[in-house]
């Protein structure tokens, strides 16, 4: 007989009641989300998407969101996914994460979606994709392997 999958929802279960609140406060205070435009989208425990509209000043030498530019959008979009699922009173460090970049990054704006795949105690294990969109066409063009820590007490 077939052993059946299942998630462990659990996992996907707040340990924070104010985990939205919290999320939202921690990303209007990051300097860098403003500095290149990027802003909120869909929030969900263990989800959170992160938009960026193009801009010139954003490019490489192609024309396409530099590389960096990219990483460091999937970078908190894991984070913030991560956070969604941390208790009260903490607030959340990568540690490192790996990204592919798949296709040049070339669209009208970049979304990037973070989402939890394990959630411990003390460590996180999320995944990242990005994707170009233009004209209503989305490009996969990264995905992201990434490992939080969970910082107690620094919330």
């Amino acid at each position: 007989m077939p052993h059946t999958v299942r998630p462990d929802r659990k996992a996907h279960e707040p340990r924070n009641p104010d985990w939205e609140a919290t999320v939202r406060t921690s990303f209007a205070r990051q300097k860098v989300m403003n500095l290149i435009g990027a802003e909120m989208g869909a929030l969900a425990p263990g989800h959170c998407e992160i938009r960026l509209p193009f801009r010139d000043d954003l490019t490489q030498q192609n024309g396409y969101f530099h590389a960096g530019i990219t990483g460091t959008i999937v970078d908190s979009a894991g984070g913030y996914a991560g956070l969604t699922l941390m208790p009260a009173g903490a607030d959340v460090l990568t540690v490192e994460f790996k990204l592919n970049l798949l296709a040049p990054a070339d669209g009208d704006f970049l979304v990037a979606e973070g989402q939890v795949l394990k959630s411990g105690r003390n460590l996180v294990i999320t995944r990242g994709e990005v994707y170009a969109i233009r004209a209503g066409h989305a490009t996969h063009c990264a995905t992201m392997q990434q490992t939080l820590m969970t910082m107690h007490g620094k919330g």
